[in-house]
Order: structure tokens, then C-alpha cells, then sequence
């Protein structure tokens, strides 16, 4: 019997320290049996073998996103999207036009919009909203998720008045009126969410099942999937069970599902090769975009705030050291140094408590960095899960934080230097969902040069590293027998193409268990 599939005249790029480069690959029943020479791999062809002659394309380890909310991707593409809006104008325009294409909807959500795009450099208010749209509820966020603005309507179906306050949240109030403007901040976001119409099955297995095809055509075989919600969870597992998954799912469980998972003895790792438990999700601050990032020191375009912890000393350590003894990984969301030591501080207690364990915590973002926080995650053994592409769309990070504090936010080179494990992914939808387009954004920032990482570095990042967070490092990662043929093939080699062109890259084709569930067509 000869293999499944055979891959001939390829530039294959394994990752392999001990054959770095190969020229053909074999598969069978899903698993890497050869890698080689043409020849060496023609042993094994057998009359039913299906042979890819890729005429000098590249191969690579099949890319991971470590940080994605695929539910919310493929609900956004169903919804109305903000993201290159240059005018409250112009987004207001484009409310109208959505309402107007679909009177069908009850209410008009979407966004992914950011207010520094604007030509007024403001966020958008209740009444700029109730302008384009005032006869039913409008609800939209910015692009980093932790601000949003509803008009009129949606504030009084959520019953928010100027007495409305929330723990971890804020509404924002008029200077004028004393009334709510419509901006909503954390945790104030859920008293709109609470009346917002759920999706129903249909439209969440709809919405998952498009945002996979988006990922395999980006040429992801696996990603490390947040979910919000149990309901969630029962839909991605139903997908699995009718075989409508075509990538390797790792979840990321809220912290709010954690005591009802504990119960059942659920922890990391359970489930299968396509479709298991990883992290419990935790949030620690905001963003830095929203200016809800938790900071030590004051916000340098808005001195009065420092931003918010969401979490006391206290709450968090308890969270964490609960999750742990459980058997979770944990992945904490912490974008400012204040948020971030914050973590340390909590890390740093469970693993004295209950060091005998290989944990892979994670802190998510962790953008605002300094020496001590980076070495103090290096003691700890956390692995840093970044977002690449930040560095492009942060363009007013100078803005935020000073020149000073700037230098170390996004500090990718040091974390590698100084030994941290470092993942990538794209926390998409708030930025986009491909792998190329972070690896290049890694490799060519044009501030702060000496944090860019090489080709190869970045590329391991969703590749070997990723394949270690989820405790895979012996299935998957890199290109050698034995492990999973998940396989990405690309139209020009990563590392003889001009870094800038990069993003001019394409994915041919996507393999995942040795079967190609993505070709590109000609």
C-alpha cells in the first residue's frame, strides 16, 4: 500500500533543525511518513497516491492563530463594518445606507471603527447615531472591542441613565447635560449586550462555518479559538461532531464558564487531535486604544486617567490560583504594565502555592512592557501571546504612552532575547486574520527597528511556539515524520522575497490532517 498523498519539487521549509530543508513529503492516514528528496519520496507512491507536483512552491508547518474569536469574525462579516471609516460623516452615511439594506434587522450592530481615523478625532456620540439612525437601536463598537456607542434607542432599551454605574465599566457622561452620550467602556458594554437579540443556532453555525473558511484560505490548520459563551461551545462542538470543521480547534473558555467546568472535571486537554479545552480566558485591563488599558503612570494624551484594572489584587490571584488547581492553563488578557505586573503578582503566587505542574500560563497582549516585567515573565515561564499586526494599527502609540514608554510596548526581539516564548496571533476581528500579514508586520516595523524579528523568528511564532502552548510540540510545528501533515503552501519563499512584500504573498493551499481543505483557484 502505497501513501495518501505525495508532495514533489517543493521548496519545503520544516523547521527542522536536523533537515532544514527538503524537497518532497509523503503522507498517510494523516500523519508525515517521508520527508526528502523527489526520489527518496517516490518509494513510497503506490497506485492510489495522489501526487502534488508544486513546481518549486514553498511549504511551511501549518500556521496557528493563537489569539482569535472566530465566532465574532464570522458575525462581523454579517454585520455593519466601520473599519476604514474616515469621518463620523462618512459613518454615518454608512449606518443609513446599512439600515436602509436591512430593514429585516432589528437592530444595526457592527463597528470596528476607530475614532483616530477620524477627521474630528472624537469618539462618535448617541446623537451623532441618532442622525443616521433613530427608530430602532443602534450598537457599535470600536475596533479594539472595549468601547462601544449606542444611540438613544439602545440606551433606553438597556435602561442607562446618568444614574447608571458598573463595576470595571464606565458610561461616559455629557459635559453639557450631565446625560449619557452613547460611549460605553468594559464592562458597561454588557448592559446593551443583555438586550441585544441572540443569534439564533442557525446564524452562529453560519458565522463559525464562514470565519473557517476565511482562516483555512489564510492558510491556517489550527487556531486557538475564545469563546463567549457555553452556547458557543455546544455549536463548535456540533460542527466537529458533523465533521464542518476543517481546521484544529484549542478553546479558550471564558473565566465566567470556569466553576461549571471544574465540576465536571473538564480541564486542558480534554477533547481530541481536532477539537479540545485549552485556556480559561481572563480579563485583567482594557486597551490602550480605548485608553482602558490599566497604565502605572498617567496616559500621556490624557493625563487624568491611567485606566482601569478589572480585576482587584485579590479577585485575580483567587481566579488564577482556582483555574490552576483545576488543571487549566490560563491566558490572561493584560495590555498596560500596571495590568501586567498585576499578573506577574498573581503567577507568582499560584506557582509558589502549586509549582509542580506544567502550566504554559500565558499573558495575552502584554504590550506594555519594561525589563523588569519581561525578565520577571521569563522566571515565571509564561509564554507572551502577541499580536503582530498591532504595530501597524497602533500607529498613536507615541501618542498614548510618550516616547519613553513607547519604546517598550510591542517589545517582540527583547521577549526572544531574553527567553520568553513568544506566539502569534490576531486577535482578528480586530485586526486581520492572516498569518503573512503579522509575520510582516513583525519583521519590518519602522519605529523601534531593533524589536523587528527575523523571518524565521516570526515564523515560528505561528508555527513550533504555537504548537508548544497547546502542549502539541511533538504533533505538529514542524515538517518531519511522525507528526501531523498540516501543511501551508505558499506562491514565494518567505525568506528570499523582500520583507515589504510579504503581504504580496499568497496561500495556494491548505492541508490539515493530509487532506487540502483550501486551493486556491486559478
Amino acid at each position: 500500500m502505497g501513501v495518501d498523498l505525495a508532495i514533489l519539487n517543493a521548496n519545503i521549509v520544516t523547521l527542522n533543525p536536523k533537515q532544514p530543508k527538503a524537497e518532497a513529503l509523503a503522507i498517510k492516514d494523516g500523519r508525515i511518513v517521508a520527508v526528502g528528496s523527489n526520489s527518496e519520496v517516490c518509494e513510497h507512491l503506490g497506485s492510489e497516491t495522489v501526487v502534488l507536483d508544486l513546481r518549486g512552491k514553498t511549504v511551511v508547518p501549518g500556521f496557528v492563530d493563537c489569539h482569535v474569536h472566530m465566532t465574532s469574525f464570522g458575525r462581523q462579516l454579517q454585520t455593519l463594518d466601520l473599519r476604514n471609516v474616515k469621518s463620523l460623516r462618512e459613518m454615518k452615511e454608512k449606518i443609513r445606507d446599512y439600515a436602509e439594506e436591512n430593514p429585516g434587522k432589528s437592530w444595526v450592530l457592527g463597528g470596528r471603527w476607530d475614532h483616530e481615523r477620524f477627521a474630528e478625532k472624537r469618539y462618535p456620540t448617541r446623537w451623532d447615531l441618532d442622525e443616521a439612525v433613530s427608530e430602532k437601536p443602534v450598537f457599535l463598537l470600536r475596533v479594539c472591542g472595549h468601547v462601544g456607542v449606542a444611540n438613544t434607542k439602545a440606551l433606553e432599551l438597556a435602561g442607562i441613565t446618568r444614574e447608571t454605574a458598573i463595576q470595571g465599566g464606565k458610561v461616559d457622561l455629557d459635559e453639557a447635560s450631565g446625560e449619557p452620550n452613547g460611549v460605553l467602556r468594559e464592562k458597561a458594554l454588557d448592559l446593551v449586550w443583555r438586550v441585544v437579540p441572540k443569534p439564533s443556532v442557525a446564524e452562529l453555525e453560519e458565522a463559525c462555518i464562514q470565519a473557517c473558511q476565511r482562516a483555512v484560505e489564510e492558510g491556517l490548520t489550527a487556531v486557538h479559538w475564545i469563546v463567549d459563551s457555553a452556547e458557543e461551545l455546544r455549536v463548535i462542538q456540533k460542527l466537529w461532531m458533523e465533521r464542518k470543521l476543517p481546521l484544529r480547534v484549542y478553546l479558550g473558555v471564558p473565566a465566567k464558564l470556569l466553576d461549571g467546568a471544574a465540576r465536571l472535571g473538564l480541564a486542558t486537554g480534554f477533547g481530541n487531535d481536532m477539537l479540545k479545552l485549552g485556556f480559561i480566558k481572563v480579563f485583567a485591563d482594557g486597551s490602550l486604544g480605548a485608553r482602558t488599558a490599566a497604565l502605572k503612570k498617567p496616559y500621556s494624551d490624557k493625563p487624568e486617567t491611567k485606566g482601569m484594572l478589572l480585576l482587584s489584587q485579590r479577585k485575580l490571584n483567587s481566579l488564577l490560583l482556582k483555574a490552576h488547581r483545576a488543571g487549566w492553563q490560563v491566558a490572561v488578557h493584560a495590555i498596560g504594565d500596571k495590568a501586567i505586573e498585576s499578573t506577574l503578582k498573581a503567577f507568582s503566587k499560584v506557582l509558589k502555592e502549586c509549582p509542580n505542574r506544567d502550566h504554559r500560563h500565558r499573558i495575552e497582549h502584554c504590550s506594555v512592557l519594561n525589563p523588569k516585567l519581561v525578565k520577571w515573565m521569563k522566571r515565571l515561564g509564561l509564554t507572551a501571546s502577541i499580536q503582530p499586526h498591532f504595530v501597524v494599527s497602533d500607529f498613536w502609540v507615541v501618542e498614548r504612552v510618550g516616547v519613553e514608554r513607547a519604546r517598550w510596548v510591542y517589545p517582540f526581539k527583547t521577549l526572544m532575547t531574553e527567553g520568553v516564548l513568544v506566539v502569534s496571533g490576531s486577535d482578528c476581528p480586530v485586526e486581520p486574520i492572516s498569518p503573512l500579514l503579522g509575520i510582516w508586520a513583525a519583521v519590518t516595523r519602522e519605529e523601534f527597528i531593533e524589536e523587528n524579528l527575523t523571518v524565521e523568528e516570526a515564523l515560528k511564532t505561528y508555527t513550533l511556539n504555537a504548537a508548544y502552548a497547546s502542549f502539541d510540540e511533538d504533533k505538529k510545528g514542524t515538517i518531519e515524520v511522525g507528526k501531523f501533515a498540516d501543511l501551508t503552501v505558499l506562491s514565494e519563499d518567505l525568506f528570499k522575497i523582500p520583507p515589504k512584500k510579504i503581504p504580496d504573498i499568497r496561500v495556494e493551499m491548505t492541508i490539515v490532517d493530509g487532506k487540502i481543505v483550501y486551493e486556491r483557484s486559478f
